[in-house]
């Protein structure tokens, strides 16, 4: 397993990304899988389930595993039914909903 920031450029700093993910996502496996695609990625994070019924996806690590992460949030295949996912990254505001279908 890598470390976070294990094959970026050197020099180049950690991306955080904070993403809320919409649809039906809980109590189907998603925060699960969710957690071991951080750490297949090398990215330090967490999956929490919110009770809006959206699972929030914190994580940190070298930026092209943190673009791969929120890829996979929005493409999948994940478990359950992702129908968007708000997407903001350290230093800036909501980069928006991306529709999933």
């Amino acid at each position: 397993m890598t470390r976070p920031g294990e094959g970026a450029a050197p020099g180049a700093a950690d991306a955080t990304v904070r993403a809320l993910v919409h649809g039906r996502v809980q109590g189907v496996g998603f925060r699960w899988a969710t957690r071991e695609r951080l750490a297949r990625l090398g990215l330090d994070g967490t999956a929490t389930n919110r009770p809006d019924g959206t699972v929030e996806v914190v994580a940190s690590g070298a930026p092209d595993a943190v673009d791969r992460l929120v890829a996979w949030l929005r493409d999948g295949p994940t478990p359950g039914d992702v129908t968007h996912v708000d997407v903001e990254r350290a230093g800036g505001g909501w980069a928006g909903a991306d529709a999933r279908r």
